[in-house]
């Protein structure tokens, strides 16, 4: 029987399990989703034992109808959301604070204003925001007495979901991360790929409740969970692993993902960029060794599903590109999704959404409208920024669930005058955790080769917006983000590292 290569994929709002065989064909999938918690304005948790509950039901949907054919696994995952567990117990000590969570914006506004954030982006590639998971874990630190209890017994383990997750399939024998996911926390030296200690003093974040840092693939642990021994030989954090599973593996190549929020990743090289614009810098990955410029928008399908179920607009996000087709335009609406604060380039975390424009004329066809236009627009914040740092992408590679809507992809294309290519399959997140589990276990040669085999293009969207039409949209796109923004402090113009 030909071999087959499970991608575990954890996400957001659910967590999965796919089959991919060796052309890169999604084979069995099994999807579960995850319960959002809420607890105050701008906190954002989930339960870690119910993301573990739920991806093992997920794992044993897809080993019990192709599990004899599976020969290696690779995990992927949403990034920066921690989870804090007892190694003794193997269960959760707290809830886990979920990356768009905003609880410790004032910290991160104290160290700025200390003067800590040029330091900051010189080691770790990052910005000092709530985003990132250092502060995060100061927080449970100082707040959750079981956790601070752990951390004093040296009972206390940490890590983001990859963690977690390894840790619960190897039955506590692995507490690992990869770099890819070790780069998202601000306690990583990008440049070394080891935990900076002069971040973990910055934060107090104890070195031995962390995981070990390993590569992107190869022998990295082994589950026994499944009736066999399978090896884990691949794990990225998931936007790291959507540009690998966009084949975005030479300098210059972007791909941008829209799923529960939006994230463009460039291949920036063999050294670490240096953002001027408030990009980040991130590891990429290590077959071979890649660092990318990323940019991320916090709210995407997310805004989709706020008119679902906030608005009761729209009934199904599928029904969102007929109505945006319904109307010639948004009827002058301007919607600025910042229900999380505003990320990359503004990285504002104060900031709230804003519709404006509305008028007696208004439907819920120019509201839907002008919430996939927010899409475009912010993508092209993006690419303006990433032209500012002297990365230029001449054409974007989609994916995520959003993009199976034409028009939207149209809208992106006319919003940034970039070629949009979308793949055959968009579920470009596991197949590149599919993709790192086949060259970690010697099933390709590099990762190349892994791309040449299982990634395959599906139809190109060309600009057909005349660049007037173009100015103006972007012209009363900024007008609507300066009004989000007014009244809040700015973020500082730039953080260029020293002699950059």
């Amino acid at each position: 029987m030909d071999p087959l290569l499970l991608a575990i994929d954890s996400g957001t709002t659910s967590t999965r399990a796919l089959a991919f065989d060796l052309t890169g064909k999604p084979v069995d999938v099994a999807q579960h989703a995850i319960s959002q918690h809420f607890p105050r304005p701008g906190w954002v948790e989930h339960d870690a034992a119910e993301i573990w509950a739920l991806t093992r039901r997920a794992i044993e949907d897809v080993m019990g109808r192709a599990g004899a054919r599976v020969a290696a696994i690779g995990l992927t995952n949403q990034r920066e959301t921690i989870v804090f567990w007892s190694r003794r117990r193997g269960e959760p000590l707290a809830p886990a604070i979920v990356w768009q969570d905003r609880r410790t914006a004032e910290a991160c506004a104290r160290l700025r204003t200390d003067g800590k954030e040029a330091t900051v982006q010189a080691i770790t590639g990052l910005l000092l925001d709530p985003y990132f998971s250092a502060s995060k874990i100061r927080w449970a630190l100082d707040t959750w007495p079981d956790v601070a209890a752990a951390a004093e017994t040296g009972d206390l383990a940490v890590g983001t979901i990859d963690s977690w997750l390894l840790w619960k399939l190897t039955e506590g024998r692995t507490h690992a991360t990869d770099a890819s996911n070790a780069a998202r926390t601000l306690l990583m030296d990008l440049g070394t790929a080891r935990w900076s200690d002069d971040m973990l003093a910055l934060f107090g974040v104890p070195k031995n409740a962390l995981p070990d840092i390993v590569p992107t693939c190869g022998p990295l642990a082994e589950t026994r969970m499944f009736g066999r021994a399978i090896p884990i030989t691949g794990m990225a954090g998931d936007q790291q692993a959507a540009a690998i599973g966009q084949a975005c593996r030479e300098p210059g190549l972007a791909k941008c993902t829209y799923g529960t929020g939006i994230f463009l990743l460039a291949h920036a090289g063999a050294e670490p960029p240096k953002s001027r614009n408030r990009l980040l810098a991130t590891y990429l990955g290590s077959d071979p060794l890649a660092y990318a410029l990323e940019g991320s928008i916090f709210v995407g399908g997310d805004a989709i599903k706020w008119l679902r179920d906030g608005l009761g607009i729209i009934d199904a996000p599928a029904e969102s590109e007929a109505m945006a087709r319904s109307v010639p335009d948004s009827g002058g609406v301007i919607f600025v999704p910042a229900f999380a604060g505003l990320g990359a380039p503004h990285w504002q975390p104060l900031a709230r959404g804003l519709l404006t424009g509305l008028t007696g004329g208004t439907t819920r066809a120019h509201i839907v409208r002008a919430t996939l236009e927010a899409m475009g627009q912010q993508t092209a914040d993006l690419i303006d920024a990433f032209r500012a740092d002297g990365v230029s992408p001449t054409s974007l590679k989609v994916d995520g669930g959003m993009v199976a809507n034409d028009w939207l992809c149209q809208d992106i294309a006319d919003a940034t005058g970039l070629v949009v290519e979308r793949p055959r399959s968009i579920e470009t997140t596991a197949l590149g955790a599919a993709m790192l589990a086949g060259t970690g276990a010697g099933l390709f040669s590099s990762l190349a080769e892994a791309g040449d085999a299982m990634v395959h293009a599906d139809r190109r969207f060309t600009p057909q917006q005349e660049d007037a039409l173009r100015g103006e949209r972007r012209a009363a796109w900024k007008r609507a983000v300066a009004q989000t923004l007014a009244g809040l402090e700015p973020a500082p113009a730039t953080t260029a590292m020293k002699g950059a």
